[in-house]
């Protein structure tokens, strides 16, 4: 088959236009024909891509190469020059270098031997340098400061930078992954394993040791920076957000599950540096293929700008004499698991196992000794010019994200025992050989005496404060801002709506069935109504807002988007139009709880991270909160975010239509989890209100804390009441106040009593149980509305915790406590959630508590079949009570199957509690 005949070249290169001049086209052809005639394939393939390259940047459409050759992508001709003075650099560097190091190893004394990680921070120092030198811009710069996600595992390099900056003290660092345990005058003063920013508040920002999250939320961050800035609430066109990740990371969904979000967002104020050491936990990445080239190909093919640091300086003459393309053609081939191996053995192996294998490659190092071979020919991602070229370029790149690849190796600088092994990820400690070589290497000021008096605590080195090093990094890091990374502990306060925003739903919908998510979102209209505070309100939906009934918010306070709506929507004859703009309110984040969640994180913490306090208002389908995305949550409250998460279409039965997944009874046990979290399940409007305004006034109010509430809400109609006169405001926020009283008319005041608790939808349940009880049974029944489970739990915990540890003070007493124990009877408890919702505070409800629940896989079929099925419905309360005052000899023995006879207990076809309506 002839070149002519191979069929059209696919990738967006158009393959049906006719050829308008075939002779042309064919004059073309001869010409390159021509240059791999006479210059060979090499030149007419540089020649190709100078075309493709011209060729996109006139914008004619043309597909980018997915991967490149495994070189740099910036040549030495195109290097800008290096601004600093890198003799000093390197200097405090190999400071940095051996603190770090030697932190970890001090906290594998005897006494103490917590764990740590020597490795990453050795492989990816000189990317952290060259940024903290030059780039890092910090929370006093006039631009406001950049934002910067560092890896988890290289957490001890930068206390040790910190240390040199005199931000953290020797002390602290011998405190290192002993957070209560070591003590400085008196107080603990430990250091957290990695960045964590609710255990170091004044310290770290963003907590990344959760695989995945970081990339993730470092995404959504930028995309919130631009958000801030399209809205007019901040200036953010000077930050930056820049995220350290491995390429072991890389493998994780979260990790690359959002690259297309921030291509399709322009984000050019985000730049990913992946350190790429070829290696993960246990060994490479990927042994028998090329984790850059493949990182390559799908962050480009995602829409970003890729660059690639693959090579020092020292390659850069070898490179320039390789004119057969054979040393290139030898680094495109080399394995991974042959690049580790390669770097993990000395100089002559080098020459045999990777030069030997072409003869002309062989030749080029001939005259290069073994040492020369090994110390000469660094990683890109261990030279300082070529990692300050890949970031200027980054920084100045617009239009599209920027991802950095970087080779280096782990272990680097740590000797033969570390560097490139598969198991220095676990290496805690050192050798006093080790230590003395490490120690040689760097050049630090050490003598031997001083390390083998303790090899278990080799001395820190620092030179003191007139060392002109230290000197040079302080003005370095003065003209940048200030130290990185650091919190401000700014407190988020805002000027809070009055009483007036709530009174909607107060005064409940009279005759109209409505569901407590619509109830909720009346409220969250109110508030964005406020002309001052309604602007700090970020509603996030991820592609639900009409079952959440939410659309209502799109043609008023529109969806944002930065490129505006170029196209007419099918709807826009619809009051309810579908409207995007730069300046949208509402991130309506398409199918994507993870992305909303990082969003919900970013949004929540731009107290302390922009200075602009906003509030997060993220409703999802409840199945899809704490079972999906729980871990981003708990990052969320680690990161010290606030706001509202607001988990519709709730419980097991109440969207029975759309079977088990979506089917969630336990999402308050799985919140229950998080120690930040406050979690309701609200039955009313008007309890709603009350937690809205108490949830607004503790995260935003004079007296800040950094908590998350929870409100489960429903998508079942049911007529809202009115707030009753008197109502007990404070049970609701505590979680338990007595809605209904039970009614002696008929009965007599020796009537047997029992106690019916239920939250969300369960309420009216407990309502029908009540009436059932008396009007049939000659039961008296008071209904408890039960706003949180989670919150009495909570309280109980305290109250247990106090009278421990303090035996000679007054004992507490839990709050459902003394509400229950001057109430007659056993307790019946039921939700539409499983019975480990409700036995949460069994140990604190005085007397007889039985507690029903929806356990068990949810199920497609009618809310009052799902309730029957569960026997959490009115007739199983009442069959429930009935049986327990029956073996209190209160009723006749009879009695119970008596009942469950009457509500044909055991036909899931005679259920009643519920109706079949209602999307939202």
């Amino acid at each position: 088959m002839s070149l002519d005949e191979a069929g059209p070249i696919l990738n967006g290169i158009p393959s049906q236009l006719p050829d308008v001049d075939p002779e042309e086209t064919q004059e073309w052809l001869d010409s390159l024909d021509g240059v791999i005639d006479e210059q060979g394939r090499n030149r007419a393939r540089y020649v190709m891509l100078k075309l493709l390259e011209r060729a996109r940047g006139q914008q004619i459409g043309v597909p980018s190469l997915t991967a490149t050759d495994y070189i740099n992508t910036i040549g030495p001709e195109s290097e800008p020059w290096f601004p600093g003075d890198e003799d000093m650099e390197r200097k405090y560097r190999a400071w940095i270098r051996w603190n770090a190091a030697v932190m970890v190893h001090r906290a594998q004394r005897p006494d103490v031997g917590v764990g740590g990680h020597i490795s990453t921070y050795a492989s990816a120092a000189t990317l952290y340098e060259v940024g903290f030198n030059h780039f890092f811009r910090g929370k006093d710069h006039p631009g406001g400061g950049d934002q910067i996600f560092i890896q988890g595992h290289a957490s001890p390099g930068i206390y040790s930078r910190a240390y040199l900056e005199g931000r953290l003290s020797e002390e602290q660092l011998d405190g290192f992954r002993q957070e209560k345990s070591h003590f400085i005058d008196g107080e603990p003063a430990g250091l957290p394993s990695y960045p964590h920013p609710r255990n170091m508040p004044e310290f770290w920002e963003f907590p990344t040791v959760s695989m995945g999250i970081g990339p993730m939320n470092a995404i959504y961050q930028a995309m919130v920076n631009k958000y801030l800035h399209n809205r007019g609430l901040k200036d953010t066109s000077e930050q930056h957000v820049w995220a350290f990740l491995g390429d072991g990371e890389m493998d994780e969904v979260e990790s690359r599950g959002a690259l297309q979000w921030a291509a399709n967002e322009e984000l050019d104020n985000l730049t990913f540096v992946v350190n790429c050491n070829l290696q993960r936990l246990d060994g490479p990445v990927r042994g028998n293929g090329k984790i850059v080239q493949e990182l390559e190909a799908f962050f480009r093919g995602a829409g970003w700008n890729v660059i690639k640091v693959l090579w020092g300086r020292g390659w850069d003459p070898l490179l320039a004499q390789d004119r057969d393309g054979a040393l290139v053609n030898i680094m495109n081939k080399t394995r991974d698991g042959d690049y580790q191996t390669i770097r993990a053995n000395d100089g002559a192996f080098v020459r045999e196992h990777f030069f030997g294998q072409d003869p002309r490659t062989r030749k080029m190092v001939e005259s290069w000794s073994d040492d020369d071979l090994w110390w000469k020919l660094k990683r890109g991602g261990h030279d300082y010019r070529k990692v300050y070229a890949a970031y200027k370029a980054a920084t100045e790149h617009t239009g599209q994200p920027t991802v950095i690849l970087a080779h280096t190796i782990k272990g680097y600088s740590l000797g033969t025992h570390f560097a490139g092994r598969n198991a220095t990820h676990q290496m805690k400690k050192m050798t006093l050989e080790d230590l003395k070589m490490f120690r040689d290497s760097l050049q630090i000021p050490i003598s031997d005496e001083e390390l083998e008096k303790d090899p278990y605590r080799p001395p820190y080195y620092h030179p003191g404060e007139d060392d002109p090093a230290i000197q040079y990094l302080m003005e370095r890091r003065a003209k940048l801002g200030g130290g990185l990374p650091s919190r401000k502990g700014r407190s988020g306060e805002l000027t809070l709506p009055g009483d007036e925003a709530y009174k909607i739903a107060k005064k409940g919908s009279g005759k109209q069935e409505v569901a407590t998510t619509m109830a909720f979102v009346r409220i969250l209209k109110e508030l964005m109504r406020d002309k001052e505070f309604g602007k700090h309100i970020v509603p996030i939906i991820p592609d639900e807002a009409r079952t959440f009934g939410m659309d209502a918010f799109f043609p008023t306070a529109k969806i944002y988007n930065p490129h505006g709506q170029h196209y007419r929507s099918v709807d826009a004859e619809l009051m309810l139009a579908y409207k995007e703009s730069p300046q949208g309110q509402l991130l309506h984040l398409g199918i994507n709880e993870a992305g909303s969640v990082a969003a919900f994180t970013a949004v929540g913490s731009a107290y302390e991270t922009n200075d602009v306090p906003m509030v997060p208002v993220y409703v999802f389908y409840s199945m899809f909160g704490f079972q999906r995305t729980g871990d981003s949550i708990w990052a969320a409250a680690d990161q010290m975010a606030r706001g509202f998460l607001i988990g519709a279409t709730a419980g097991r039965t109440t969207l029975t239509g759309e079977g088990l997944q979506h089917a969630d009874g336990h999402g308050l046990l799985l919140a229950a989890s998080n120690p930040a979290i406050r979690a309701y399940d609200p039955a009313y409007g008007y309890e709603i209100a009350h937690i809205v305004q108490d949830g607004l006034n503790k995260m935003y109010g004079p007296n800040a804390e950094n908590v998350i509430y929870y409100l489960t809400v429903y998508n079942e109609p049911l007529v809202q009441p009115a707030e009753p006169e008197n109502v007990d405001a404070e049970g609701i926020l505590r979680g338990i106040y007595k809605l209904k009283d039970g009614s002696f008319d008929g009965v007599g005041e020796n009537a047997p009593r029992t106690q019916l608790l239920a939250s969300g939808v369960g309420v009216p349940w407990a309502l029908e149980a009540q009436e059932l009880l008396k009007d049939d049974w000659g039961v008296v029944a008071d209904v408890w509305s039960v706003t949180s489970w989670n919150e009495l739990r909570r309280d109980g915990l305290e109250a247990d915790e106090h009278n421990f540890l303090h035996p000679d003070e007054e004992r507490r007493v839990p709050y459902v406590t003394r509400k229950l124990q001057d109430a007659p009877g056993p307790v019946i408890a039921t939700s539409d959630s499983m019975r480990q919702v409700h036995d949460q505070i069994r140990q604190y409800v005085p007397g007889e508590y039985h507690s029903l629940g929806a356990d068990g896989f949810g199920f497609s079929d009618t809310r009052a079949a799902a309730r029957r099925f569960f026997h959490i419905d009115g007739p199983s309360m009442a069959v429930r009570a009935l049986q327990s005052l029956a073996d209190r000899g209160e009723v006749d023995k009879d009695v119970p199957k008596q009942a469950a006879e009457k509500y044909q207990l055991l036909d899931v076809r005679a259920g009643t509690s519920g109706n079949a309506g209602g999307e939202s």
